[in-house]
């Protein structure tokens, strides 16, 4: 994350840049200087959720009720001292920075892997040094800051960008993050979340002005030095026969600094001595090795400047002066020049974006044709289609999601509606476990049903409606491409209601409406009576046991009796009480069923949004329904036979509820053709199928069919890609995906 190296060179070569402050006394030095005013911290939220995750538990799906109680500490100890918070959350992922996601995203299976293999070598929790964190951890944490009443933001892009833009505007008394590109821009100070001590509030602040003194910059060639060391935005490997010529070639080698360290050097003594020469007077092409990869090299400079901001390294030609988006821009440096860095102006954003960080306005328009940019990273840029217009056409509707999402009220609707493209990071699955599927394949025909509902796909089944790029996390998948994922018409009586109706309607009877909506993008139309007779907040968690329980065969009666044991335990438990649970062991499918289970929540979170909420939020935030820990006790509890009466604690209210709530989930599984059984019934050597067997290919009026024969999908290769009958689950099967290789 951030600038290639620079953290281990500032630690290590420049301590100097990094100075420790008290944030208690910087709010009240800022109240001095600006009498009325309330001191605030804009939080880059993505990059401190690692910090604030302190609970010693993480791999049984995430100690949720723990996890608030720190977040409220964390609030509280800036409240108490007056700070504001604002907390931004990453909304999109940048085209440009695809591939460096991609990356991450590989290497996080990897890490994934070696965790299951302790699990299974040592049942246990590895180490902390091991630590990954909880499936859905960015999503809930914004409902759960949101729920604390702190004002909480997603981004329209990378949120690095709008964090820095904020603080600059708005006069913030700094960043609280962890990511050397706020070392880069010139914005508010930058303070950093690994060195925080809740307690004092004592932090390090890292100094923009201190580091550049000691390369010999100006904080004006810092976006410079980061593009040529490699970042987000530009691979590293780039640059990487340029930054040894200027390491040969530098005289002031130092044998304190490591090889990164004098290659930082070299590459600041170079624009320093060398390409400031020629400042203004020639273009960057010119003077360095950019070749086809210009666009993205301006792109990545470029992607450094706030709003009002110039850099010098951009040269005001007439064949440089541009029109985008209807306004005249250009690159200059020229300081009384009123015209500014390319930017573009989203007609409803916040502020104004640098060209190349917004999908529908790319730099190479000004500096070079897109072709070049197509040459340099097929991987990376080969998808950046532009996404030619947004796919939703009514502009009210449009609005809306778009408000809903900066809110931090919704979760992938806009993401649907404006570009078409989602993704889903790496989740705690076990890539060799044959019986349990990837939370990415059973929920896809509920994120099918709502890419209908969003994007208004056909009837029939067979939707014409436009495809979804989907970069979902899943064993055997490479990230080349996303996978082409077709909406799939929903079963409901007199047709899908329309985005209007949903969401702007306050006619009698659109609740009832709503619901019905969201059942049936669950596909659980027939089972609307029982489930509405459940109790809150337990609705939304029967609804979700029952679709995975249809869906995924390999799920027994031992599994539900966990699943609702834990739910009914957990009501009126204290964190420091669930803190205290100890396990006997750890079991590694118990761990991938919690993930299902989690990911079924931010499933919900999508549905419930799409819908027009018919659901309050609340009721399937897992600090209400789901502790890791306890769920693993119950799970392990259930295998050994234990009485419902031991698994929900000897309270009898929970042993009644229990029964009724297994009862929903078991007549509801029933409508569909799916007996829940126990483990001791199946047949010897059962692995279970994933989908439910039936006698018809394409045999239901909602498109999807409930065929479960053909090659299992585990069996498939990495690599490969799921297609035709080969194990998809019902709603995914030929009519309703296609992917990228076809």
């Amino acid at each position: 994350m951030g600038v290639r190296g620079l953290h281990g060179f500032v630690a290590s070569s420049c301590p100097h840049v990094c100075t420790v402050v008290n944030f208690k006394e910087l709010a009240e030095r800022h109240r001095s200087q600006h009498p009325g005013g309330t001191p605030a911290v804009v939080v880059d939220a993505m990059c401190c959720l690692r910090y604030w995750y302190t609970p010693e538990s993480w791999v049984c799906g995430g100690q949720w009720r723990e996890y608030y109680s720190s977040l409220r500490e964390f609030v509280s100890a800036f409240t108490a001292v007056g700070i504001k918070l604002i907390f931004f959350f990453d909304g999109m992922v940048e085209q440009s920075k695809r591939g460096e996601w991609v990356k991450r995203r590989l290497k996080n299976n990897r890490e994934i892997a070696k965790i299951f293999h302790h699990i299974k070598s040592h049942r246990e929790q590895p180490g902390r040094n091991m630590f990954f964190i909880p499936s859905g951890l960015a999503v809930f944490t914004r409902f759960a800051l949101k729920a604390l009443g702190q004002e909480t933001l997603c981004s329209l892009q990378e949120a690095d960008y709008e964090v820095a833009s904020y603080g600059f505007q708005n006069n913030c008394l700094g960043i609280l993050g962890e990511d050397t590109d706020y070392l880069i821009y010139d914005t508010c100070p930058y303070f950093s979340i690994s060195e925080l001590s809740l307690d004092s509030l004592d932090t390090v602040m890292l100094c923009r002005e201190k580091l550049s003194q000691s390369l010999g910059l100006r904080l004006a060639d810092l976006p410079l030095l980061a593009c040529l060391l490699g970042n987000d935005v530009v691979p590293e490997g780039m640059f990487e026969s340029f930054r040894y010529k200027c390491l040969t070639s530098y005289a002031s080698v130092r044998e304190s600094c490591d090889r990164k360290g004098n290659v930082i050097l070299a590459v600041a003594d170079h624009i320093s001595k060398v390409l400031r020469l020629h400042q203004g007077e020639k273009k960057l092409e010119e003077m360095l090795p950019l070749g086809p990869n210009k666009a993205l090299f301006y792109k990545g400079v470029a992607s450094y400047l706030l709003p009002g901001q110039k850099s010098p390294w951009f040269i005001q030609t007439p064949k440089d002066v541009v029109t985008l988006d209807k306004q005249v821009l250009s690159m200059s440096s020229d300081p009384e020049s009123k015209q500014e860095v390319p930017m573009c102006m989203d007609p409803e954003s916040r502020q104004k974006l640098p060209v190349g960080t917004d999908p529908e306005c790319n730099l190479e328009a000004a500096v070079c044709a897109n072709t070049e940019v197509k040459q340099e990273d097929p991987v990376n840029m080969g998808l950046e289609a532009k996404h030619q217009v947004t796919v939703v056409s009514d502009p009210e509707i449009l609005k809306v999601a778009r408000a809903q999402h900066v809110r931090a009220e919704s979760y992938l609707v806009y993401g649907v509606m404006s570009s078409g493209e989602v993704e889903c990071s790496s989740s705690l699955e076990d890539a060799t476990d044959q019986a349990l599927p990837s939370q990415a394949f059973v929920y896809r025909p509920v994120r099918q049903r709502v890419y209908s509902l969003l994007l208004g796909g056909g009837g029939g089944g067979s939707s014409t409606g436009p495809a979804v790029k989907e970069w979902f996390v899943y064993s055997g998948n490479p990230l080349r491409q996303p996978d082409l994922v077709r909406p799939l018409q929903m079963n409901l009586p007199g047709g899908t209601p329309s985005l209007r109706q949903l969401w702007l309607s306050q006619e009698p009877g659109i609740q009832a409406q709503r619901l019905d909506t969201l059942l049936a993008c669950f596909d659980l139309s027939s089972s609307r009576e029982e489930l509405q007779a459940v109790e809150r907040p337990f609705q939304a968690l029967c609804c979700l046991l029952v679709y995975l329980f249809v869906q995924v065969d390999t799920l027994c009666l031992e599994d539900l009796h966990a699943f609702i044991a834990q739910a009914l335990c957990l009501q009126g438990k204290p964190a420091v009480e669930l803190a205290d649970l100890q396990l006997d062991h750890i079991d590694p499918r118990a761990v991938q069923l919690a993930t299902l289970l989690v990911r079924g929540l931010t499933t919900l979170v999508l549905v419930n949004g799409a819908c027009g909420s018919p659901w309050e939020m609340a009721d399937f935030m897992p600090w209400h329904l789901f502790d890791g820990k306890l769920f693993h006790q119950k799970y392990l509890q259930s295998e050994k036979g234990y009485t419902a009466e031991v698994l929900v604690e000897q309270n009898r209210s929970h042993v009644t509820r229990f029964h009724t709530l297994k009862s929903v989930v078991c007549k509801a599984c029933g409508k569909e053709n799916r007996p829940i059984v126990s483990r001791r019934h199946w047949r010897p050597h059962h692995a279970g199928r994933w989908g439910r067997q039936g006698s018809s290919s394409h045999g239901t009026s909602s498109g999807y069919s409930r065929s479960g024969h053909g090659q299992h999908w585990r069996d498939q290769g990495p690599g490969k890609r799921p297609t035709g009958v080969l194990g998809l689950p019902r709603g995914c099967l030929g009519v309703g995906c296609m992917f990228a290789s076809e």
